[in-house]
This record gives structure tokens, sequence and C-alpha cells, in this order.
């Protein structure tokens, strides 16, 4: 079958792999091996001086990494793509391949607590500054961009505010000054959203998150639209500085692959459902959610995502006391970071995950002590929502005095 025929339920399951050079083995065989033997010494001598291809040692390639990265290449509509021992590990690849001393970065509103950090790691050692847009105008991206700008980075939907930045807009500008365009695109998945369609020009993900699904890897993949670029990356940053990931943590990830399109639109069912649940809590003050037609980018979200993912952040009346007490009140939900996970999470952003930003920008961002984000898991529907709903119960009589609706 013609890859421009497979559809991405098919490529999740097929892409990358040949069971017949893999003595027909269905599933995609783990090679859990640091290096590989050479048939002679000057077989050895070719394939470091790239004249022939082949496998040489595991940090610059190994068979099952290597369909790892084909599929994940195919489901972004991408040229190549690269697997890594973390998200961050992605992240930090493709900043120091873009950046150099005296460069700036300019970011959406919001972006991840680590991503944050490292940011400021680079401006502090390294002179590489960054600063934050909404990028919600033309008009507001090109005066936030400097003479020493080299790239946009951008997350959307932005964690954990769920605010939607528009690729089209943001690539279309970027073009203009010809700067790189990285989109962090773990919170909707290939699946649901493919920012390379609208001309991003590298996309990463947590591939700990939806990729994988079931919350026992931890792994970073990056996808471009430059197979030469990302070659150079493969054999510089990647290969240099180490962050690789390993073959059995990229056998887990293939294998969670599989599930992806169902998994998705079960967590992206769920989150439907619970906003409506969360519309009627007198508990509940703001919810975000790309796909609820009260969200203030719904528009641009219905642009560029199938779905709305499984992911709500919302606030709450009250501060962190309030917020904390109903976490602990929950008894099927999980306390717990990270997202996409079969079980349903919930987190306090302004105290976990986004806690080493400073209070000020946090504010700016819209990241409160009254804000809380849910991973909708793939539990049944009913049986979230009586969660909430008791957990709810529990905050109203206890704080019936002090909560002002």
């Amino acid at each position: 079958m013609k890859n421009k025929q497979i559809k991405k339920e098919t490529a999740v399951v097929h892409k990358g792999y040949d069971s017949s050079v893999h003595h027909d083995s269905l599933s995609v065989p783990l090679y859990q091996t640091s290096t590989f033997a050479f048939s002679n010494a000057e077989q050895g001598e070719k394939r470091f001086a790239g004249e022939e291809g082949g496998n040489i040692y595991s940090r610059l390639g190994n068979p099952t990494v290597r369909v790892l990265e084909e599929r994940m290449a195919e489901l972004e509509n991408g040229q190549s793509a690269l697997a890594f021992g973390s998200g961050m590990a992605a992240v930090s690849a493709v900043l120091i391949h873009v950046t150099k001393t005296g460069n700036h970065v300019l970011c959406s509103r919001g972006i991840y607590g680590c991503t944050f950090g490292l940011l400021e790691m680079m401006d502090e050692k390294y002179n590489i500054s960054h600063s934050f847009s909404a990028m919600s105008t033309e008009q507001e991206i090109e005066a936030a961009i400097r003479p020493e700008t080299v790239c946009l980075y951008v997350e959307t939907p932005i964690n954990p505010t769920m605010e939607i930045v528009d690729l089209e807009l943001v690539c279309k500008v970027a073009r203009k000054h010809g700067l790189k365009v990285i989109v962090d695109n773990t919170f909707s998945s290939p699946y649901l959203q493919n920012p390379i369609d609208f001309g991003v020009d590298y996309v990463l993900h947590s591939a700990t998150k939806y990729i994988n699904g079931h919350g026992d890897v931890i792994a970073g993949l990056l996808v471009g639209n430059d197979a030469e670029d990302m070659m150079n990356l493969r054999m510089t940053v990647q290969k240099d500085v180490g962050g690789i990931i390993s073959p059995f943590d990229a056998w887990l990830i293939i294998r969670g692959l599989k599930t992806l399109h169902v998994r998705m639109d079960r967590h992206s069912d769920n989150a439907a459902k619970l906003v409506s649940f969360l519309k009627s809590s007198p508990i509940v003050n703001k919810i975000y959610y790309p796909f609820d037609p009260d969200h203030p980018q719904y528009k641009i979200a219905k642009k560029q995502m199938k779905a709305g993912s499984g992911l709500i952040s919302f606030t709450i009346h009250g501060g962190k006391e309030v917020a904390q007490y109903l976490m602990n009140a929950l008894e099927l939900i999980k306390i717990a970071v990270s997202l996409g996970d079969a079980e349903t999470l919930i987190q306090h952003p302004a105290t976990m995950t986004h806690s080493v930003i400073p209070e000020i920008e946090r504010e700016k961002m819209g990241i409160t002590h009254s804000l809380l984000r849910l991973s909708v898991g793939l539990e049944h529907s009913d049986d979230i929502v009586r969660d909430l709903q008791q957990a709810f119960a529990k905050v109203e009589t206890h704080f019936a005095q002090s909560i002002q609706k």
C-alpha cells in the first residue's frame, strides 16, 4: 500500500516496519544492544565515514528506535524524526540547534515550567534571551520580534491555560522574517493536530504523555520538515549531548502508539462530557477547553485541531487552600503531574508543574492559585463525574462560609 493511501489510524500500527527483514516477527523486535558488530574492519571504516549505511552504536541509531522515528515522522507529516530520553531532552536539543550566543527566542505567553527553567539557564549562562507574547495578531508578533530573534517557540494548546495560538498566523510572520518555528504539540498528539501542515519547522512531544499513553515511559520526540537539517541535528547535538532514548523505551512507545487514535477519541469524548458537568458546578468559576464554544480561540482550535483532546483547566472560587482541599477530597482521580495516562489525573500548576516560574510571570500567564488542570483519562465518564461531584460537595460544606461565589 502506498504511503499516500495510508491514514493515521493505519500508520500508527504499520509505518516504519517491514517484518520480512526481521525474521517475519509480527511485533517490532527489541534490539536491546549498545553496539553492533561489523563484518570486517573496512565495513567499520565505511560506516563511520558515512560511505555505507548500517548500525554502529545505539547512541547513533538503533533498529527499534528507527521504527519509532519513522512512524512519528509519518504521523506528523514531517521528513524525519528523532527520539530522545525525555521531552526536555527534545526541547533542549532543538533550542541548542537553532540558537547561539546573543540570539533571542520569542515564546508564546505560556510554556511548560521546565522549558521556562531551561530558557532562564540559557539566558544566564549563554546570553540567549527570551520573551513572551500572546501572539494573537500579526502586529503583536511583529512588535515582539527583535533583530536578534532566531525562532518562535510555541505551545498550543498552552500548558496549563489552554490558550490556542494560530499556527498559520505565526508561520506567516516567521517566514517574512526568516525565523524558525518550533511547536510543542504534546497536548494534542499527532492524531489531533499537525503543525507542520501550517508551515512549522519543528514539532516536539513529551512522548511520556499521549504518545505512549500508559504512564510507564519517560521520552521525547522531535519531528522536522527538512531531512538534511534533522540529520545534522542527529549527528551533532543529539550525538554529542547524548539525550537518547533506550531501545526498550522506544519499544514500549511503539506498542503504545498502536492505540493512539482509539485513546485520543476516548480522551476527547470524556473531556467534552466533563466540561458540560463542570459548567453546572457552583464551585467552578471558569473553564478552559479548546473545543468549548465559549473558549475565546474556539474557531482557531476548530481550524487546526481534529478534537479538543483530554486536558481541561478550570478555576474555582477560592485560592490555594480550597484547591488543595478539593484535590484531597477526590477518591478515583489521582493527584499527579503528567497527563495522557489511562487514569484521570489532577494537579495544581502554581505549586507543581509551573512552580519554578516566578509568581509575577505566572500571573501574567494566567496561572493563579485557583487554577487546576485535569487530565481526563479513559475511565467511564460517569465515574469521573461522580468523583468530582462528591469532592465538590465536601468543598461546599467545608467552605460554605468562606467561598465567595
